[in-house]
């Protein structure tokens, strides 16, 4: 029994539209190639200058959906390069023992934390512990606001929020119930938001350049408020020593 078997006829000429974009594509390459005066320009060179001519020509949905069946095409195959060149490097090597810190590299070779190491960018693979979750933002208010927590806190945020651990998870692994792991959690959540409230507010109010969430932040943060609530931000409000030398007191 042949593939063609199990698809359906809208899959088939799903399959057959892919193939006959792809080989217009390479038919292209090939002319861009051929029409080169000196003959040296590489089969890979020709494609990409056809494919930036296709993305420049391209006007129309069915023009873009065409350019994502090329990308698509570009992705597997560079992907493919990638893995087999990992594999090459590894040939002879069956009696070479691999140390033991070699062995910490993420598989499969598409993980986003082993495309990052590739490139040289190592800081989210190193910090990736509850201790340092303040060095996994590149904002400055969040650096310091979750800096400034306690490790258990800090703990239970990075499961929470990095890794998506369920309540019952991190309850069973400190040793805790769910309850006042979510308790804890959304008394922390609280604390941060009217922290940054409090960080931001000053900004707004002057019309200086904030994120779409942080000026959502400031529009609605109070309305979400209950009194309690509003009783603890004025408390806050008034221990914050840059509020008071701004004349907010």
């Amino acid at each position: 029994m042949y593939y063609d078997d199990y698809e359906s006829e809208e899959q088939r000429q799903k399959r057959q539209h892919r193939r006959k974009v792809i080989a217009d594509w390479k038919a292209s390459a090939k002319t861009i190639r051929d029409a080169e005066p000196n003959k040296k320009m590489l089969l890979r060179e020709a494609k990409r200058e056809s494919l930036a001519r296709i993305e420049d020509a391209a006007r129309t949905v069915e023009d873009f959906e065409k350019l994502l069946v090329i990308w698509d095409n570009t992705k597997i195959v560079s992907c493919y390069v990638l893995a087999k060149r990992e594999v090459a490097n590894l040939d002879g090597m069956e009696d070479y023992e691999m140390p033991e810190y070699d062995r910490v590299v993420p598989q499969p070779l598409d993980h986003v934390w082993w495309r990052k190491l590739m490139a040289g960018d190592f800081n989210d693979y190193v910090h990736d512990c509850p201790q340092e979750i303040h060095e996994l933002t590149s904002s400055r208010p969040v650096h310091i606001l979750t800096k400034a927590l306690d490790d258990d806190h800090k703990e239970i945020l990075y499961y929470w929020a990095i890794r998506q651990w369920s309540p019952q998870r991190i309850a069973a692994f400190r040793g805790q119930t769910d309850r006042n792991i979510r308790k804890v959690y959304n008394k922390m959540i609280e604390d941060i938001r009217m922290d940054m409230y409090i960080r931001l507010i000053s900004r707004y109010e002057a019309k200086a350049p904030l994120t779409l969430e942080q000026k959502h932040l400031c529009e609605h943060f109070l309305e979400q408020l209950d009194d309690k609530q509003r009783a603890r931000l004025r408390k806050k409000m008034a221990k914050n020593t840059w509020w008071r030398s701004n004349g907010h007191e």
